[in-house]
């Protein structure tokens, strides 16, 4: 197994990979979902991971309970050191077994680990020979033409994907700093408007004489503060939108495919961008 059929396994079964997450997301959410990390219909880390598999396996295929334990054991680590570095480079967890029980970081479960040791049993043992035939009498000059344009497109598609991604963080940045500054500034306005009325209060209480233009300072104090509080945050508020509503069909496709998809910082601006774009794409 050279590293030419190791290039066209790894793109089948990016392919077959994605065809299962549609199919499983069709009969779970009972609708077409791009489940894919990248916007063709490729799941690399399925690629990936069942190529390494294949790889590193295939010598056990006879032995059929050693299988399953290395493939338990083999697809954990790819798993879980798939999602950690994708953790550290966008900062975004993309799955999350924190729910399911035995459990390491989110990131695995033993339910899951075990399922997938079934999964490559299946594929080593019984698939793959489906897969091999055809591939070994593809032309060798045609499965070199298909691995280099396919590895354009994927290496495109991962461009286009991780500049979506560092984008929505971007925006994620700029919606909380606008959100402190119209909390520190609500803040601020509120306690200027209660000096200004504690002054009004003292002017009053110093001259009785003058107690009925003492209050109508005070309420035009009051007016004033209160006119410049709304409009200073009327603007804020402007601006908060305004950053929310930058359209992201990646992002939104993203969210999609990725339910339980969250960013370490900045998850409240998250889930208020996340509504809106799924709002917005209801209409």
């Amino acid at each position: 197994m050279d590293l030419y059929e190791l290039c066209l396994y790894f793109f089948v079964y990016a392919f077959l990979g994605w065809c299962t997450e549609v199919a499983y997301a069709a009969v779970k959410q009972h609708r077409f979902v791009n489940r894919g990390f990248l916007n063709g219909p490729v799941c690399p880390i399925y690629g990936f991971g069942v190529t390494v598999v294949i790889y590193f396996l295939t010598p056990l295929k006879d032995n059929l309970i050693v299988l399953y334990i290395f493939s338990v054991i083999l697809v954990t680590l790819l798993e879980g050191v798939t999602g950690w570095i994708m953790d550290i480079v966008f900062h975004n967890k993309w799955w999350d077994y924190s729910e399911q029980p035995l459990n390491i970081g989110g990131y695995v479960c033993l339910t899951f680990s075990l399922i997938w040791g079934v999964a490559c049993v299946l594929i080593v043992k019984f698939f793959q020979p489906f897969i091999a035939k055809p591939i070994s009498i593809l032309p060798h000059t045609l499965g070199l033409v298909l691995i280099v344009l396919f590895g354009l497109v994927m290496f495109s598609d991962a461009c286009v994907t991780a500049s979506a991604i560092f984008k929505l963080n971007h925006h994620l940045v700029i919606m909380e700093k606008v959100a402190h500054e119209l909390h520190q500034f609500s803040d601020q306005l509120g306690y200027d408007l209660s000096e200004k009325v504690l002054v009004a209060l003292e002017k009053q209480e110093a001259v009785k004489s003058k107690h009925n233009d003492s209050l109508t300072e005070l309420r035009e104090l009051e007016m004033e503060t209160a006119e410049e509080l709304r409009y200073r945050i009327e603007e804020l508020k402007k601006r908060y939108h305004k950053i929310s509503k930058i359209h992201s069909s990646n992002a939104l496709r993203l969210m999609k495919a990725f339910p339980k998809m969250e960013p370490h910082q900045h998850k409240e601006q998250f889930h208020v961008l996340k509504n809106f774009l799924q709002n917005k794409k209801k209409k």
